[in-house]
C-alpha cells in the first residue's frame, strides 16, 4: 500500500483522469444534442460517449449559448407577430376608410339623384300648369257699361250706384221728381226761395243745398254738385233716410 493510500479508496492515475473528464464532456454534448430537434436521444448519447472517449479534446456546448438562441428565435417570431398584426391593423383601417368612403359616394350619388328627380318633378308640375293655363279660356274682362250722356243715361248711372250702396228707388220715381224740379237740366239753380234767401241756393237736376249734398254725398261720384249722378244719387240717399225712397217724394222735400 502506498504511503498516503486510504483504505476503501482507489488512487486514480492519469489515466483514470482522462476517461473521467471524457465522460463528463460526452454527458454534456449528450444533453446539447438532446435540445436539437431531429437528434435522436440514445444513439445521440451514444455516440457523444464514444466521440468524447476517442477524442477528449472537443470542446462541450455552453448552456447559455442554447439560451441565446432560444430567445434569439422568441425574439423573432414576437417580432414578425408585432409585424402581421400591425399590418393587419392597417389594412383593416384602409377596408374601413374605403367602405366609408365608398358610403359617402353612394349617399351624395343618392342626394343628387334625389334633387334631380324632384328638380324634374317641379318641372313637370310646372309645365302642367302652364299647359292647362294656356287650354283654359281666360275669363272675360269686365266690359265697362257705357251710359248716354242725357237725362235716360244719368238716370240708369245713378240707379246700377244706388243698388250697390243699397240705396233704393226707381227710374219712374227719380224721373218725376226730376221733371218737377228741374225738367231735366243739371245746371238749374233756384235764386229765389228760402234756401236761396239763406245763402244756399238748390241746385241740379234734384235741387240739392250744398251742406245737403255734402252730408249725403255717395262715395263714388263726383264732389260736384252740378254732376248729374252725383246730384240724383245724394238726393236719392238724403230721400231714403227722411221719406223711405225717392218714390215716396211728389212735391218740395
Amino acid at each position: 500500500m502506498p504511503k498516503h493510500a486510504i483504505p476503501g479508496f482507489t488512487r486514480f492515475t492519469r489515466t483514470h483522469k482522462l476517461s473521467a473528464a471524457g465522460v463528463a464532456a460526452a454527458g454534456a454534448a449528450a444533453l446539447v444534442f438532446s435540445l436539437v430537434p431531429g437528434a435522436d436521444a440514445e444513439q445521440g448519447a451514444s455516440s457523444s460517449q464514444a466521440s468524447a472517449a476517442e477524442n477528449i479534446n472537443i470542446k462541450p456546448v455552453a448552456f447559455s449559448e442554447v439560451a441565446t438562441a432560444v430567445k434569439s428565435q422568441q425574439a423573432t417570431v414576437a417580432k414578425q407577430a408585432t409585424q402581421t398584426a400591425a399590418q393587419a391593423k392597417a389594412e383593416a383601417a384602409a377596408k374601413a376608410a374605403a367602405a366609408k368612403k365608398a358610403a359617402a359616394a353612394k349617399a351624395a350619388k343618392a342626394r343628387a339623384a334625389a334633387a334631380a328627380k324632384a328638380k324634374a318633378e317641379k318641372a313637370r308640375k310646372a309645365k302642367l300648369a302652364a299647359s292647362r293655363s294656356a287650354a283654359r279660356p281666360a275669363a272675360p274682362k269686365p266690359v265697362k257699361k257705357v251710359y248716354a250722356n242725357n237725362l235716360d243715361g244719368w238716370i240708369r248711372e245713378s240707379l246700377d250706384v244706388m243698388a250697390k250702396k243699397g240705396i233704393p228707388g226707381s227710374y219712374n220715381g227719380i224721373y218725376r221728381n226730376i221733371i218737377r224740379e228741374s225738367s231735366g237740366n243739371p245746371m238749374a239753380i233756384n235764386l229765389w226761395d228760402i234756401n236761396a234767401q239763406n245763402g244756399i241756393p238748390s241746385k241740379g237736376l234734384l235741387q240739392v243745398i250744398d251742406p245737403t249734398f255734402k252730408t249725403w254725398h255717395v262715395e263714388g261720384t263726383s264732389w260736384n254738385i252740378y254732376d248729374p249722378v252725383a246730384n240724383i244719387t245724394a238726393a236719392c240717399n238724403y230721400a231714403a233716410d227722411k221719406y223711405g225712397s225717392m218714390d215716396n217724394v211728389n212735391s218740395a222735400y
